[in-house]
């Protein structure tokens, strides 16, 4: 089942690389208390997701934070060195939260992973942004062709902010 607004995060764990280390952030860590704007790429570093997508949401930060966003967040199915080397290289260190999904687990259990395993990528996410209030979803834009950034640019999420 893929989630949609009215939807409550289910609960699964991320992986984030911090100054001691590596740790763990559930989805409660993540959304619980807070309105979270959260983009999802099918990986770090490929063209649209480091050429368009994630330059979009830290170009609109302070929009999408003006509008009563607590944090955005962006996550990949990458492991957490990847991301955190993703963050350096954009940035976005400090700015946006990465929230590595390495094996997936959160893609799956929201039903936008994407198996793009004749490509040679394995399985990925969906690339999608959604608004997530304390937990529940309130918004959520996907793609359908995930090599494209237009429903889920941050210029159209600020626009339905």
């Amino acid at each position: 089942m893929t989630i949609k607004p009215g939807d409550r995060l289910p609960e699964t764990a991320f992986r984030v690389t911090t100054p001691d280390g590596v740790v763990v952030r559930s989805t409660a860590d993540v959304f619980n208390g807070r309105k979270v704007v959260l983009f999802a790429v099918p990986g770090a570093f490929t063209p649209t997701c480091h050429k368009n997508h994630l330059p979009g949401f830290l170009t609109a930060r302070e929009e999408i934070l003006a509008k009563g966003v607590d944090a955005i967040a962006v996550t990949a199915v990458n492991d957490p060195f990847v991301m955190d080397a993703w963050a350096k290289a954009t940035g976005a260190a400090g700015k946006i939260e990465f929230l590595a999904d390495g094996s997936g687990d959160f893609a799956k259990a929201i039903g936008m992973d994407l198996d793009v395993t004749a490509r040679g990528l394995g399985l990925r996410s969906q690339r999608y942004a959604m608004v997530v209030d304390d937990g529940v979803v309130t918004l959520i834009n996907k793609e359908e062709n995930p090599s494209q950034a237009d429903v889920s640019s941050a210029a159209t999420l600020l626009q339905a902010l």
